[in-house]
């Protein structure tokens, strides 16, 4: 099994034609439904399959099984928080770097406020996965964190592209951990680490002049 989990999601076929691209989003959107209502545990295919109102036998063609299904949510989660900061990125270039960290840490959270399955379903990828297969399944955050480097080789030129990269991926894990320990507390603890976590992030990058 634990080599199966370090395999990225893969469906057994892309949808080409629309119908079938509609079917797999449905089996998605139901999935994603029965894990927030039931849990992933307690949820099968049959119970996807039935509510989205689709044969078991085309649900099979698309996912080999439930923890495809888990993965391919994670990477639609994944690939809307990439464009969320390639959005934000761009519309705070020029603004001062406190501004800069208020706005991101803000958005990421409410995106996680906006979407309860996106908890639901990293839980879920969490207690399946260790750290670094997790990793491997996420190819935005090697986006985001080069992206980033780039952005603070710009604001500051006297930093080299190597330490730009350091930076980057130090804010992005930091950022991911202290948010995610944020939704596992109350809300008066979750407010109080998300403005510890502006003043952390935003410290540390101006001590690089950024």
């Amino acid at each position: 099994m634990a080599n199966d989990l370090q395999k990225p999601a893969k469906m057994r076929r892309q949808p080409k034609q629309v119908r079938s691209q509609e079917r797999v989003q449905s089996i998605l959107g139901v999935a994603e439904q029965l894990f927030i209502e039931s849990g992933y545990d307690q949820t099968t295919t049959r119970a996807i399959a039935t509510r989205a109102e689709v044969p078991i036998g085309s649900l099979y063609q698309f996912f080999p099984d439930k923890e495809a299904i888990l993965k391919a949510l994670a990477n639609h989660y994944f690939e809307q928080e990439y464009h969320l900061f390639v959005k934000l990125h761009t519309e705070l270039a020029e603004a001062p770097i406190a501004v800069y960290v208020d706005r991101m840490v803000d958005a990421f959270d409410q995106f996680a406020t906006d979407h309860p399955g996106y908890r639901a379903v990293l839980e879920q990828l969490i207690d399946l996965m260790v750290v670094a297969d997790i990793n491997t399944l996420d190819t935005y955050d090697p986006q985001i964190i080069k992206e980033l480097a780039h952005f603070l080789e710009q604001r500051n030129s006297s930093l080299d592209s190597a330490k730009c990269e350091l930076i980057a991926t130090t804010i992005v894990k930091a950022v991911n951990e202290l948010l995610w320990l944020s939704f596992t507390r109350d809300q008066i603890f979750r407010e109080q680490l998300l403005a510890e976590t502006k003043t952390l992030i935003t410290a540390y990058l101006q001590t690089y002049q950024i």
